[in-house]
């Protein structure tokens, strides 16, 4: 189990946009938030060098075990969730950046009982998702009977598995390249999907098979990411939320997800007296 301290010590795993955002903040501004950095790792870790202090880069990822903190921030790849969530969770209370992987439903279940077993706790921030707590609120009520989600970003903002947009030209237009369950969706984007994977965790009884997802290339979002979503409930309930998140060109996360991610780091910080609920897996 993790144990307590005055400062909250995060080690941040992956430093693309994201991680480097995560880093830069902890370190600026940490100190008045009860927070520092632990550790910093990327799979190269020259890019690390003259930007994270010498001491602090981790240049291999297995022996983590050898720093000392709280908990683990994943921002690179789902990869690395089935590789080390599980160890992680045996040192740490693990923040999943990439919840694609959760789609797997042995890992889930292998970083739920690893939660349980360490007295730490499985964190899904909510990211670019709009009302997820809403969501997990009707979900947990049984009133949640549906949910669809549409991501649209300009076709340099996807990375696929397939070689589906292999062929776009500025100018096309709309293309729809997937609509299916998000169980289905996760592996042909693992990287652009995370909003529909925390969908899929607020909605739990639906959960990846039953929540419905589309991704949309339109060369006419040059400025920033839509994201969709359509609930429905019991009696005729629904609710459209419809965001539009900056980003520029080629960028698979949005601006506004960054602040978004930050916040989930700090969400538990001043709940009911204790900074990190232990054994439990909770959705931010």
């Amino acid at each position: 189990m993790a144990t307590r301290s005055s400062t909250l010590r995060i080690g941040v795993v992956g430093y693309g946009h994201l991680g480097q955002y995560l880093v830069e903040r902890i370190i600026k501004d940490g100190a008045g938030l009860g927070l520092t950095l632990a550790f910093a790792w990327n799979r190269n870790p020259h890019k690390l060098k003259g930007l994270v202090p010498d001491h602090l880069i981790l240049e291999d990822l297995s022996a983590f075990k050898t720093r000392v903190c709280e908990v683990i921030v994943e921002v690179c790849h789902p990869q690395i969730v089935k590789d080390f969530g599980v160890q992680f969770l045996s040192h740490a209370h693990f923040l999943v950046g990439s919840p694609s992987a959760l789609c797997d439903p042995e890992l889930n279940q292998q970083l739920r009982q690893a939660a349980s077993l360490h007295g730490n706790t499985l964190y899904i921030p909510s990211g670019a998702l709009w009302g997820g707590q809403d969501i997990q609120r009707l979900n947990d009520s049984g009133a949640l009977t549906g949910v669809f989600v549409r991501m649209s970003k300009h076709p340099s903002c996807f990375r696929l598995t397939e070689d589906t947009l292999s062929d776009w030209t500025e100018g096309e237009g709309r293309r729809v390249l997937f609509r299916g369950s998000v169980a289905e969706l996760c592996p042909l984007a693992p990287n652009n999907v995370n909003t529909m994977a925390a969908v899929a965790v607020a909605a739990g009884t639906l959960g990846f098979p039953g929540v419905i997802g589309e991704i949309v290339s339109d060369t006419a979002l040059r400025d920033y990411h839509v994201v969709e979503v359509e609930v429905s409930g019991a009696h005729g309930f629904s609710v459209h939320t419809v965001r539009r998140n900056p980003a520029q060109l080629g960028a698979v996360t949005g601006s506004a997800t960054y602040n978004s991610f930050w916040h989930s780091l700090l969400g538990e910080l001043n709940a009911s007296g204790q900074r990190w609920c232990h054994g439990r897996f909770l959705f931010l």
